[in-house]
């Protein structure tokens, strides 16, 4: 369906490393976009990143350091961008601080240092903005672009406890108070972009995955799943197509919205 493709298209996906970053990064290749992906120095590709690498070459698929708190790193690789492929129609922002279920613990919620939710908004909220601010940018001078800010369903509802009671530690296991009121921000700092370059032709949206299968234990994931109306978590090809949507022409009246890609998990 050609509104869906991208051909001759330059896209870029922070945190592209990341657990989620391979699968949007594969979603845009398919559409047919070039992909500049961007993640830590020093970072090793993972290995369904190393699967498109080794699928597409560097005319196709560029990986750059950049981390998107490093302002001089981010206009460096904004620069190889512009050199290697041209002004970016499609920025997705991935990159971001979260914490995964441990039998580690952490600390209970009155005792979490400040520092650790400054470091999550640090990344999740004012790094995201300063990316958009430099590729938002180069679209706003091109007249077009679409910005998919990643979020998640912590946006809009309190992580359930119940889901990790299992888990034994001390003190009990908490997702970080800081993770779901980032993204909630992302999600507002979206709909303000998305009313500021909206005259320039650039769209703005937030896609908040619900949760998405991975490693997680069996009990976690049975606990998670009865709470899903659709019965299970989200698999990687659940995610392509929104993505696919929102960064092409079949989304072009559309901006400034949050799409829940979890199951109807916050239906109820």
């Amino acid at each position: 369906m050609p509104r869906f493709r991208l051909d001759g298209r330059v896209a870029v996906v922070t945190g592209a490393l990341g657990n989620l970053g391979p699968v949007w990064v594969d979603a845009l290749l398919e559409a047919g976009a070039s992909v500049a992906g961007l993640d830590l120095p020093g970072a090793v590709p993972n290995a369904a990143f190393a699967r498109l690498q080794a699928a597409y070459d560097e005319t196709r698929l560029l990986l750059l350091p950049a981390s998107v708190t490093d302002r001089e790193a981010l206009l460096q690789a904004r620069d190889t961008v512009l050199a290697r492929f041209g002004v970016p129609s499609v920025l997705v922002n991935n990159a971001g601080v979260d914490q995964p279920p441990s039998a580690t613990g952490g600390s209970r919620l009155e005792d979490i240092p400040l520092e650790v939710n400054r470091r999550i908004f640090e990344v999740n909220t004012l790094g995201l903005f300063q990316v958009a601010q430099i590729f938002g940018a180069e679209m706003v001078k091109a007249g077009r672009g679409s910005i998919v800010n990643i979020g998640s369903l912590y946006a809009a509802v309190a992580p359930d406890p119940r889901f990790y009671e299992h888990i034994v530690s001390d003190p009990p296991f908490l997702k970080p108070p800081a993770y779901g009121a980032s993204k909630a921000a992302v999600v507002n700092l979206s709909r303000y972009l998305a009313t500021a370059w909206g005259g320039s032709g650039v769209r703005v949206n937030t896609l908040s995955p619900g949760g998405v299968l991975g490693a997680q234990d069996e009990r976690f994931k049975r606990k998670f799943c009865d709470r899903v109306p659709l019965g299970r978590m989200a698999e990687f090809a659940d995610l392509a197509g929104p993505l696919q949507f929102l960064a092409s022409d079949a989304s072009s009246y559309v901006t400034g919205t949050e799409l829940r890609v979890d199951g109807g998990f916050t239906a109820w």
